[in-house]
């Protein structure tokens, strides 16, 4: 998945943290709500904004920064 389709940082949204494109819903965000639990499903229902490919595209954002940290070290 290239996850740049879906993910923007602009340093007038939200203070630059990344964020899905169209929205103000930040990685985190969807993070965050996964980690608590969330079903896809659940998130999708809530924020009618979203879709399956979004909240992947966050996995995948999150996936590749703590490989770049690894790489790094």
């Amino acid at each position: 998945m290239n996850y740049q389709d879906f993910i923007e940082i602009r340093s007038e949204k939200r203070f630059g943290k990344p964020c899905i494109k169209g929205t103000r819903i930040s990685v985190y965000e969807v993070l965050n709500w996964l980690a608590n639990g969330m079903t896809k499903h659940e998130i999708m229902s809530d924020f009618e904004e979203l879709n399956e490919d979004m909240i992947n595209a966050c996995l995948a954002f999150a996936a590749d920064k703590e490989h770049k940290l690894k790489i790094a070290s």
